[in-house]
């Protein structure tokens, strides 16, 4: 990383680019200045700035623009409830759980502490999405995510692997087999979430059968290298994926990055934001967090974090301002000609 020209002038594995990519030849001349010069990579300070984009096509980076995933899910969940007003009661549907006088019902899943299993559950379930409701007229395929010319195994890809779209639980047990060999957490994989629809967004492609187990992979390999402190290696990787090099988790992590624009900041709205809309997700789709009984202990445990949050806001208070004096009871000093004998 310490060589500004390592990123640009690498060989790679043939990527079919798109005019949305930064990265320009070189030009080598005696002559020409340092700005046309060298690889010519745009500084983050020269980089457009992203307020300017349009934010309907930009999710990932604005938190008031609607997230991709919700999006796309919405045919699917207005389908259901029209199936649901048509047969009235499902079977096997259960009842959910309500607070009462003596009972209240908590989830332990907040938006600094997600629940692991709900949380990869949901993600899975918007990656669901995106495969089933993607373009139909489809739109580019780059080299690097292809399963057929990277394979994730020695097993032999089938000939229509780009035909059949995989079904939630086949995405929920990869990524869930990830998390659980890396040991990752729950923010983790809301962070994926928001690399891998900037990804779309970014490099104008879409995922679909034929790409998004690398696609997936590349995601939570540079989530878990951004949000976690002790980050997971590309060879631990390896591991896990039996069939995998190190030199190919290399480069899908250096291409992965070249086409996010290096641009890997996650705002604390914009995290907000895709959490908030999972659970808007899992409730369309009957995944509810579970719901414990609130405790005496836990209750104690909330009421002391309230007090402690109470005094340290209490400080931040603007003091109020004293009320002036009533111009009735106002007295002034009396001035009494002085007598000089």
């Amino acid at each position: 990383m310490g060589n500004t020209a390592s990123c640009c002038v690498s060989s790679s594995p043939k990527l079919r680019r798109n005019a949305h990519s930064r990265l320009e030849s070189c030009r080598p001349d005696a002559e020409l200045s340092r700005e046309d010069t060298g690889c010519n990579l745009q500084h983050i300070s020269d980089r457009e700035n992203i307020d300017d984009l349009n934010m309907e096509f930009n999710p990932s980076d604005h938190p008031r623009a609607s997230t991709i995933f919700l999006s796309k899910s919405q045919t699917d969940v207005r389908e259901k409830r029209k199936s649901l007003f048509i047969n009235h009661h499902p079977p096997g549907q259960t009842a959910r759980k309500c607070s009462s006088c003596s009972t209240i019902f908590l989830d332990d899943s907040t938006v600094s502490r997600p629940d692991l299993k709900c949380t990869v559950k949901c993600v899975a379930l918007a990656i669901y999405y995106h495969i089933k409701n993607r373009d139909p007229d489809g739109r580019m395929l780059l080299d690097i995510f292809d399963e057929n010319l990277h394979p994730l195994s020695k097993s032999e890809v089938p000939p229509d692997y780009d035909k059949h779209n995989p079904e939630q639980k086949q995405i929920y047990r990869f990524v869930r087999t990830l998390f659980s060999a890396a040991q990752l957490t729950a923010e983790c994989a809301i962070v994926t979430l928001v690399y891998l629809e900037r990804l779309l967004t970014y490099a104008e492609i879409d995922i679909c059968p034929a790409n998004w187990k690398r696609i997936v992979l590349g995601a939570i390999l540079l989530a878990s290298k951004v949000w976690d402190d002790q980050a997971v290696w590309n060879v631990d990787y390896c591991q896990i994926l039996k069939d995998i090099t190190v030199e190919d988790m290399n480069e899908l992590e250096r291409q992965f990055l070249e086409l996010l624009q290096f641009n890997i900041n996650v705002p604390s709205s914009v995290y907000a934001k895709y959490y908030f809309d999972l659970r808007s997700l899992a409730e369309a789709n009957n995944l509810s967090f579970p719901l414990e009984p609130l405790s005496r202990e836990r209750a104690h445990k909330l009421e002391a974090i309230s007090r402690l949050c109470e005094d340290k806001y209490k400080d931040l208070r603007r003091p109020t301002r004293k009320r002036s004096a009533s111009a009735d009871n106002l007295t002034l000093p009396r001035w009494s000609p002085a007598i000089i004998s």
